[in-house]
């Protein structure tokens, strides 16, 4: 794990989910496609895999589409990203935990833990209903205040 990449399928989905929960109904995937700019096949596939992960209801016939299977203020940023990636963070295809070093190394484990620890203190107390309100958690916003928050490194 040599940086946090988003992927454009964690991204598109919040996306998606956010557009749901302003919407507060059903949404077509085609709605959701135009007012987010998503392609609207990537992200039918990527609403089937919300669907399997429960964050998401569907309805076909003329008054189908897709809304939210819970409420907004219980759907976390990290449930949205489990749901369509996996585990948050993983080193070589394994969770944190049981990575396994010897020597000088061994401290790496607890280092790879509190990456996870901190990617957690920030997507799983972040809904989606503190996004769409703009109401981010106050440790979030404290964060992205840091000075060095906003440069590239």
């Amino acid at each position: 794990m040599t940086r946090m990449q988003i992927s454009a399928r964690a991204d598109y989905a919040v996306r998606a989910l956010l557009a749901l929960a302003a919407a507060g109904g059903t949404v077509t995937a085609e709605a959701l496609a135009a007012e987010q700019a998503l392609p609207r096949k990537f992200l039918e596939a990527i609403l089937a895999d919300l669907r399997r992960g429960g964050l998401v209801t569907s309805q076909r016939g003329p008054e189908g589409g897709h809304r939210l299977a819970r409420p907004a203020t219980e759907i976390s940023v990290a449930d949205v990203m489990r749901a369509v990636e996996g585990p948050l963070a993983e080193v070589r295809g394994q969770r944190p935990e049981h990575s396994v070093y010897a020597g000088v190394a061994e401290p790496l484990q607890t280092v790879w833990v509190a990456v996870r620890a901190s990617l957690r203190a920030v997507l799983d107390e972040t809904s989606l209903a503190d996004i769409v309100s703009g109401e981010l958690p106050e440790h979030v916003q404290t964060l992205a205040r840091a000075p060095d928050a906003w440069s590239p490194r």
